[in-house]
Parts: C-alpha cells; structure tokens; sequence
C-alpha cells in the first residue's frame, strides 16, 4: 500500500516536466538547440527514473510484506513452541500429625519418628521435615549436619537443648536454629513427652535416619559399628560422642 503513492507522485512530475518544455517551445524562449538537447535529457531521465522507480516501490513493498510476516510468525512461535507444565516435580501435602512415613530405630532404646517432607515422600528437592516424640530420659547426642541447616520446633513439653556455645531449656512454641557444621544436643530432663519438629534447608539427613531405622510395620535389626559409620556417611552427620547410638 505504501508504494502506489510513490508510482503516481512519479508519473506526475514526468508529465508537468513535458509540459513545461512544451510551453516553452511554443514561445521560443529558448534557443532551439539547447532545448532540444534539453528535452532530450528530460525525456531519457523520466524514462529511465520511472521503472527504476517502480523497483524501488516493489522492493518496498515486497519487504513490507516480509516484514508483516515475520512479525505474524513471531507473534505466533512462542505460542506454538512454549513448552507444557512439567508433569513431575514436588507434590503439595496436607497432613495430619499421625501422617507421614512411621518409622522406628534399630536399635535401643525403642522409639521412632515421622518422616513428612523429602524427595522420597513428596519430591521436595529443597526441604526436609521430620517429626519425634521424645519420652522422658531421651536424648539426641552431639552432633553436626555437613551442608543442612536445620530448624528444631519444640510442639509439646521441655527440651533441654545446646547448640554451638549456647544452652537452656526451651518450651512449647520454642525455636533451634543450627547452622550447617555446629555441634547441637537435645536431651528430655522432665517427666513429660516432649515433641518437636526438625527442618533441614536441603536433602541427605533424611537417608541416615532411613538407614538407621526401619518402617513401622518391620521388625528392626541391630546395627553393626561398620553399619552405623556407612549410615553417618550417607547422611552428612558426625557424631560427637563415639560409642553412643547415634539415632538417639
């Protein structure tokens, strides 16, 4: 649509240039020779302007089309190209304190934990959550995560609990929280079921309490020394205390 206008523009300079020379002949205002010469060039000007002309106007217009296409495609690839929502990744949970994965330690004293939240239980590639009910005169040893923070909720009862160069008791509602390679014990002094919450910032502990545990509805085996070492690997932990249980 653009080079129509360019055609007529063109078209009509060509005839008011004639014109002019036209008039100008009749009225002999110009020597005969150097008119001639004149309209000769004029004519052989317009003439060779024009189709010239009318290339450039198609050449126009052709990338204006191609343009308009590009646009049109460009406008419409991502639509056809966007890729679908992955089908795979974390699951959403809602739980109840009784639901999870139940599993109880292989060796003394007897007791288990929950394990809610992992790449195993619902894909999280980020957090870890498990919970435990500790009976008066439980303890977890001395020990520290290498790569995990972890976050201790006490839910229920007294905790009495040492983490780095600190240590107090702490309530229902209180908080622990443990950064990666600091030493931290949690220990039941009261005569009260203490339950609490632990949350680590990335996987790997989750694969020490599996190995040192089995499902609830298993009959658990003692652990040899060889096994717990290969279990405190796999689950980035070290313990402190050597000789202790280390799952409690």
């Amino acid at each position: 649509m653009l080079f129509w206008p360019l055609l007529a523009t063109n078209a009509e300079c060509g005839k008011k240039r004639q014109s002019r020379h036209t008039a100008g002949k009749g009225e002999g205002t110009e020597r005969p020779g150097v008119f001639n010469n004149d309209e000769r060039q004029h004519n052989s000007l317009a003439e060779g302007v024009r189709p010239g002309m009318e290339l450039s106007a198609v050449a126009v217009g052709v990338g204006a089309v191609i343009l308009m296409a590009s646009c049109i495609a460009q406008t419409q690839s991502p639509q056809a190209s966007s890729p679908s929502i992955p089908q795979s990744g974390p699951k959403p949970l809602l739980l109840e304190k009784s639901e999870g994965e139940p599993r109880i330690w292989r060796d003394p004293p007897p007791g288990g934990f929950m394990l809610k939240v992992s790449p195993e239980n619902n894909g999280s590639q980020h957090l870890v959550l498990v919970t435990e009910d500790l009976q008066p005169g439980d303890k977890i040893p001395t020990h520290q995560h290498l790569g995990q923070d972890e976050i201790v909720l006490i839910q229920a009862g007294t905790a009495h609990v040492q983490v780095g160069s600190q240590e107090r008791d702490l309530h229902a509602g209180g908080l622990v929280f443990i950064p990666a390679y600091t030493w931290v014990s949690l220990r039941n002094d009261s005569n009260e079921q203490v339950s609490i919450v632990g949350i680590f910032s990335s996987p790997g502990f989750e694969n020490h309490l599996r190995c040192v545990s089995v499902l609830a509805n298993k009959k658990a085996a003692p652990l040899s020394p060889d096994e717990k070492k290969q279990c405190d690997q796999e689950g980035h932990v070290v313990y402190k205390e050597l000789g202790q249980n280390s799952e409690k």
